[in-house]
C-alpha cells in the first residue's frame, strides 16, 4: 500500500516549475487549501506512531512472558514427576504407622483378654477359698469359723494387680499419645489434600483453556502447551515490523504533502505552521529502523531543492493517490495493533495459567515440606516409642498372666489338698480302726493263752507237787509272763533320704501354727488326733475331688 509514494521519491526535481505552466494545468492542480488539509490529515495519520510505540512493549512483554512461561514450565513439569512419589511415600508412612498402631492395639486387646479370663479364675478360685468353711474339728476349741480364704495373704495378688495395672495404664498413655500423633498427620495429610483439590482445579481449569484454545487436534495435557507460543511471539514481532514499514509509509506520505505545499504559492508558511507541533518520535522498527522524529525534522528543515513542473505535477498526482489510501494505513496499523493486543492477551492468559498451576504445585510441596521437614519425624518416632513402650509392658504383663495363672493353680491346689486332707482323715480313721480291731482279737487271744496256761500249771502242781521238792526249780511255781500294749506317739514322717520333712512354708498359703489340745484319753492313749467329720464332708470332699479329675483330663 502506497509504494506510489516510495517509488516518486526519485521524482526530477532539477526543474522550477514557470507560473505559464502552471497557469495552462490549473484544472488538473489542486487547490492549496486542498493540499493543507492533506496534510493536516497526514500529520494527524501520524499519531499511529503511539501504536508503533505500543506494538513495541507487546513485543518485549511477550517475549518476557515467553521466557516466563518456558522456565515456570520447566519447574512445574520437574515439580511434578516428584509429586507423584512423596505423596505414595506419605501414604506409605501414614499407613506404616497406623499399622503399628492397629497392630499394637489388637495385640493389647488380646492380651487384655487373656488377663480378664485368668483374673476371673483367680477370682473365683478365691470365691470358693472364701466358701470353703474349715470344719471345727482341725482348729482349736473355741477358735471363731474360719474359710480356706483366711489362711491365703493376698499381698502377692494386690501387689500383682497394681504392677499390671501399671503397665496397662503405661500402654494405654503410649496408645493415647500415638493415636494423638496420627490425628495431628491426618490433619496434616488433609491440608495436603485440600491443597491438592485446588491443584487439581487449577490443573483442569489449565487443561480445559488449554484444549479450548488451541487446534482440535491439539494435546490434551494439563499444562498448556508452549509449542505455539513462539509462532505467536513470531507474529508479533511481524506485526510490528509491518507497523514500522506502514508508519514509514505515512511518513513518507507526510514529507510529501510538506514538499508540495511548500512548493505551493503561499503554502510556505501554512507548511510551517501546521508541521510545527509533530509527535514525539520513537523508533518504531520492529529491526531498529531510524528514529522518525529525526527524519520528519530532516524534511521540515532541509532547503527546498529545485522541482520541475513534470515533476511537481507527478509529485502532486502521487500525493493526491496516497491521501486516498492513507486512512487504510492508518485503520490496518489500529487492526494490527489490536491483533497483537489480542495475540498478547492469549500469550499473558497462558502464562497466567501456567503460573497458576505452578503456584498450585508449590503449594502441595510447600505442605509436604513442612510436613517432612518439621513434623514428619516427631510422627514416626511416636509410632517407635509405642512400639518400644508396649514391647516392654507386653513382656510384663506376659509374666504377670503367668504370675496369675500360678496363684490360681495354687490355690486351687489348697482347695484340691484340703479336699484330700478330709479324705486323708478319713484314711487315718480307717486305719486306726483297723489297728484298735487288731489290738482287741490279739489280746483276746493273749487272755486265753494266759489262762489257759494259768490253769495247765495249776493242775501240774496239784497232780506232781507233792512229789518234787520246791528247790528242785525256782520257777515251778511262777504264773505266766502277762502282754502289755503301749502306745507310742509318733515323729516326723522321713523324706526319701531319711531327714525329717518340714512343712510347707508358702507365702500365700499359711497353715495355723495352732494345735488341737488332746482329751486326757487321747493324751493317755498315743496322743494323735484324728478329728471326727461328718460323713457328709467326706461325701462332698470326694464329689469335688472327681470333678476335677474329669476337668483335667
Amino acid at each position: 500500500m502506497m509504494s506510489s509514494a516510495l517509488e516518486s521519491s526519485a521524482v526530477s526535481n532539477d526543474i522550477e516549475p514557470t507560473g505559464e505552466a502552471l497557469k495552462g494545468q490549473e484544472g488538473s492542480i489542486p487547490q492549496l487549501d486542498t493540499l493543507i488539509s492533506h496534510l493536516v490529515a497526514a500529520k494527524r495519520s501520524l499519531s499511529s506512531i503511539n501504536h508503533a510505540w505500543r506494538a513495541n512493549e507487546i513485543v518485549t512483554a511477550a517475549r518476557s512472558a515467553l521466557e516466563e512461561s518456558v522456565i515456570v514450565s520447566a519447574r512445574t513439569s520437574f515439580l511434578r514427576r516428584g509429586l507423584n512419589n512423596q505423596l505414595r511415600l506419605l501414604r506409605s508412612v501414614r499407613s506404616e504407622v497406623e499399622e503399628i498402631s492397629l497392630r499394637g492395639r489388637s495385640e493389647f486387646a488380646g492380651v487384655l483378654k487373656d488377663l480378664d479370663a485368668a483374673d476371673a479364675r483367680l477370682r473365683k478360685t478365691l470365691g470358693l477359698l472364701q466358701e470353703t468353711i474349715v470344719h471345727s474339728s482341725f482348729r482349736p476349741s473355741g477358735e471363731d469359723q474360719k474359710s480356706l480364704h483366711d489362711f491365703v495373704d493376698e499381698r502377692g495378688v494386690d501387689e500383682l494387680h497394681a504392677a499390671l495395672r501399671a503397665s496397662i495404664d503405661r500402654t494405654n498413655a503410649a496408645q493415647a499419645e500415638l493415636d494423638s500423633s496420627n490425628y495431628a498427620f491426618d490433619d496434616e495429610l488433609q491440608s495436603i489434600k485440600q491443597a491438592l483439590g485446588n491443584y487439581r482445579e487449577v490443573t483442569k481449569l489449565a487443561s480445559s483453556r488449554s484444549s479450548s484454545s488451541s487446534s482440535p487436534s491439539a494435546s490434551s495435557s494439563s499444562l498448556p502447551s508452549l509449542s505455539s507460543m513462539p509462532s505467536m511471539l513470531h507474529s508479533l514481532e511481524m506485526h510490528a515490523q509491518e507497523m514500522a514499514n506502514l508508519l514509514e509509509s505515512l511518513v513518507r506520505h507526510f514529507d510529501f504533502c510538506v514538499t508540495a505545499v511548500k512548493h505551493t504559492e503561499g503554502g510556505g508558511a501554512a507548511a510551517q505552521t501546521i508541521t510545527g507541533d509533530m509527535p514525539a518520535g520513537v523508533n518504531v522498527s520492529g529491526g531498529g529502523g531510524p528514529n522518525i522524529e529525526e527524519e520528519i525534522n530532516a524534511h521540515l528543515n532541509a532547503p527546498l531543492d529545485p522541482l520541475s513542473e513534470s515533476g511537481y505535477l507527478e509529485m502532486v498526482n502521487v500525493l493526491m493517490k496516497d491521501a486516498a489510501e492513507a486512512e487504510d494505513v492508518v485503520l490496518e496499523i489500529q487492526d494490527r495493533i489490536g491483533e497483537m493486543e489480542s495475540v498478547l492477551e492469549s500469550i499473558n492468559g497462558r502464562r497466567d495459567t501456567l503460573l497458576s498451576v505452578y503456584n498450585a504445585t508449590t503449594d502441595v510441596f510447600g505442605h509436604i515440606s513442612l510436613l517432612a521437614s518439621a513434623r514428619l519425624p516427631g510422627y514416626i518416632a511416636q509410632a517407635h516409642n509405642f512400639t518400644s513402650v508396649w514391647n516392654e509392658e507386653h513382656d510384663r504383663i506376659n509374666g504377670g498372666l503367668a504370675d496369675l495363672s500360678d496363684l490360681n493353680a495354687l490355690y486351687d491346689g489348697f482347695l484340691e489338698a484340703y479336699d484330700s486332707l478330709i479324705l486323708e482323715v478319713s484314711r487315718r480313721k480307717h486305719v486306726r480302726q483297723r489297728v484298735e480291731k487288731v489290738l482287741r482279737d490279739a489280746k483276746h487271744k493273749l487272755d486265753q493263752l494266759y489262762e489257759e496256761d494259768v490253769n495247765a500249771r495249776e493242775a501240774f502242781r496239784v497232780e506232781q507237787g507233792d512229789y518234787l521238792p520246791s528247790d528242785i526249780w525256782p520257777g515251778i511255781g511262777r504264773e505266766p509272763m502277762r502282754i502289755e500294749f503301749r502306745r507310742i506317739l509318733g515323729g516326723s514322717l522321713k523324706n526319701v533320704d531319711g531327714e525329717p520333712s518340714e512343712a510347707n512354708d508358702n507365702s500365700s498359703v499359711q497353715p495355723s501354727g495352732d494345735q488341737r489340745p488332746a482329751t486326757a484319753e487321747e493324751d493317755t492313749a498315743d496322743g494323735e488326733v484324728i478329728p471326727d467329720l461328718p460323713k457328709s464332708l467326706f461325701e462332698q470332699a470326694l464329689a469335688r475331688l472327681e470333678a476335677r479329675s474329669k476337668q483335667v483330663a
